[in-house]
């Protein structure tokens, strides 16, 4: 199951969504399928998953680099976001269980 959930993302927007529609936010393996994060999310937190939402990031555009040697071209790290809402009357604690 760590294979799967890499960490969660504390950002302010994803604090405000997790206080106000109880939505909490990791970066998860690219390869992993919305039931692998559900599963996984319920096996390591011990709550019931209502939905979950991925987003995949990067690996598009490619950065340009003036260096000494030249120009260098190099393209930004790829990786998935999950959303996960959690049931109500249920939370994680980021904090302490991570």
């Amino acid at each position: 199951m760590q294979t799967i959930i890499k960490k969660p993302l504390i950002t302010e927007k994803a604090t405000n969504a997790s206080e106000k529609f109880n939505r909490f936010t990791f970066e998860v393996d690219k390869k992993a399928n919305k039931i692998e994060i559900k599963n996984a999310v319920e096996k390591m937190y011990g709550v019931h998953v209502t939905e979950v939402r991925t987003s995949n990031y990067g690996g598009g555009k490619s950065s340009v680099k003036y260096t000494n040697k030249g120009i260098v071209e190099q393209k930004s790290k790829q990786w998935k976001k999950a959303v996960v809402t959690v049931a109500d009357g249920e939370t994680i604690d980021l904090f302490n269980n991570y």
